[in-house]
């Protein structure tokens, strides 16, 4: 094993930061209060200007774009009358606040060494009306309680409370267990159990956990609904469980990616999980990797009044959502693991004309399996055949089923630092009245990872395709590449669009990258898609 493929203990984040410059952005319900969790694990301010100066960045409005939604450049306190669309049981709390409004002395991130406070649930997706289980571990041993939020517009805040547990005993459960780098907390016991209310809206929600001494982690779970909506917003939670190093403890914890040695050292895929768990909290400050891209789109969407339902990929998987009931599907990020009953339950939709939109890159990769946990619960453990050996190809274009008969186009690499996205085919409809021109450069818009057509790979079937963006870059290696963003129409009459991009969800609604031209044009889309007039 070369020195290149072994890395001293480091923080996960850090180990994946070159996928993703965008890194997690501000925590949605403390965003009325302008501060995320800074990398000394204190809540702090996140802008660099101050207030005066930063009235373009909560999404600046552009010409055509739904001007029947209300403007909001600055957060204001939330309150029952002032949230966002499908907004339910919100208490009116600011989003965020804290008793004594002391920035100074905020809640502290937990993490995986000291194991403050850490949790996972019991399902990753629950419909109203239906039960979710915390397990929680608490250190040193005291009460906690927990914020339950539901990201969105919410006027502006990007989330809303909708409920708080009572003071809850917190106590220290049994380490995980581990068996061949598959890392599993299912033994843990029973902490709080929340009956979701029948009318909580559906949507994106995180449990904020909290130690009475101020330590802080989180829960990310999914209200889905069986209701019919124009659009059905899939989290990518196979996605996000592939890259969880719980616990980052420089000893025990593993993803698909990495694992530590007994020195401390985080080694790399070839001597990283193979299978891996949903039955244990995620690494660090207990969100995934990735899911700000999620939620820029969902507040973006949700702010012009989109209709939209929510479901996990792992619910497509098991049939328990029918992804062919809405007009479109949206795939909001980072969308790299895809079982086969998912794949075939998305391409079944799209041939019964459900429209599809992948606004990140990479999708569709790998070739993964879902399997019951040790006690018996489905679709609980993870398996990726990244090593060579028996069994089925682990990338779907070596089963030969490449992405690009999915999505048009397919994973061409990463893209060390950010560069312009290019636009091409300027009088098609998606760039309508976005003031951009052939040839124009939208900065920064192709980072972290590009999607590419490639020639010698089969298309999908397809009545009418098109190339929207060409954008030359240059790898690690400083070779010419380029990205491209692909839109095709099927037989059935669906539209599949891909970005090509890590940099076109952040554009939609995050501080310091909004691109109104990415605004309008995914505001094209959907409106096509949902036949607004």
């Amino acid at each position: 094993m070369g020195a290149e493929q072994v890395r001293r203990w480091e923080s996960g984040a850090r180990a994946h930061a070159v996928d993703d410059p965008f890194a997690q952005g501000p925590l949605p319900w403390l965003r009325g209060t302008e501060q995320y969790v800074g990398e000394d694990g204190r809540i702090t301010p996140w802008y660099a200007e101050p207030p005066s100066s930063r009235s373009g960045q909560a999404g600046p409005r552009h010409d055509g774009l739904r001007h029947d939604a209300p403007r909001h450049d600055a957060p204001r306190p939330c309150g029952p009358d002032q949230d966002g669309p499908r907004q339910h049981g919100a208490d009116g709390d600011r989003a965020g606040r804290r008793p004594g409004g002391d920035r100074s002395s905020g809640p502290r991130a937990a993490d995986d060494v000291g194991l403050q406070i850490k949790g996972f649930a019991s399902t990753g997706a629950v419909a109203p009306g239906e039960a979710i289980d915390f397990r929680v571990t608490v250190n040193p041993p005291q009460q906690f309680s927990v914020d339950v939020y539901r990201v969105g517009y919410h006027g502006g805040h990007g989330a809303a409370k909708v409920t708080t547990s009572p003071r809850l005993s917190g106590i220290v459960q049994p380490p995980p267990l581990s068996a061949d780098r598959t890392v599993s907390c299912h033994h843990w016991w029973l902490s709080w159990r929340l009956q979701v209310p029948a009318h909580w809206s559906p949507g994106a929600y995180v449990a904020v956990l909290t130690t009475v001494d101020g330590h802080r982690s989180h829960i990310p779970f999914t209200v889905r609904d069986g209701h019919p909506a124009d659009l059905l917003l899939v989290l990518p939670d196979i996605t996000w469980q592939a890259y969880n190093l719980y616990p980052e403890d420089g000893r025990t914890g593993a993803s698909l990616y990495h694992a530590w040695d007994g020195e401390g050292r985080l080694l790399g895929e070839e001597h990283a999980a193979g299978t891996v768990s949903f039955d244990r909290p995620y690494a660090g400050q207990g969100l995934p990797l990735h899911i700000g891209h999620a939620y820029d789109v969902i507040r973006w969407a949700e702010r012009y009044g989109y209709d939209l339902a929510y479901a996990n990929a792992t619910d497509l998987h098991s049939g328990l959502v029918d992804p062919s009931r809405y007009r479109g599907l949206i795939f909001p990020g980072h969308d790299e693991y895809w079982s086969a009953p998912l794949r075939r339950a998305v391409e079944a939709a799209r041939d019964g004309g459900t429209s599809l939109v992948f606004l990140s890159a990479n999708s569709v990769y790998w070739q993964v399996e879902l399997a019951p946990s040790a006690s018996g619960v489905p679709d609980r453990l993870l398996t990726c055949r990244k090593r060579r050996g028996p069994g089925r190809s682990a990338l779907w274009r070596e089963a030969d089923r490449p992405e690009q008969q999915l999505l048009g186009i397919q994973y061409a690499g990463r893209v060390p630092r950010p560069h312009p996205l290019v636009v091409r085919n300027a009088g098609h409809w998606l760039w309508e009245a976005t003031g951009a021109g052939e040839g124009d450069e939208l900065p920064g818009l192709v980072a972290g990872e590009a999607d590419r057509y490639f020639p010698r790979t089969a298309l999908p079937e397809h009545r009418a395709r098109i190339l929207l963006a060409h954008s030359p870059y240059r790898d690690a290696a400083g070779a010419a590449r380029h990205q491209e963003t692909s839109l095709y129409r099927a037989p059935s009459g669906a539209l599949v669009f891909a970005s090509g991009t890590f940099g076109w969800s952040p554009a939609l609604d995050r501080p310091g990258h909004v691109d109104p031209a990415v605004q309008r044009a995914t505001a094209n889309l959907l409106d096509r898609i949902c036949k607004r007039d």
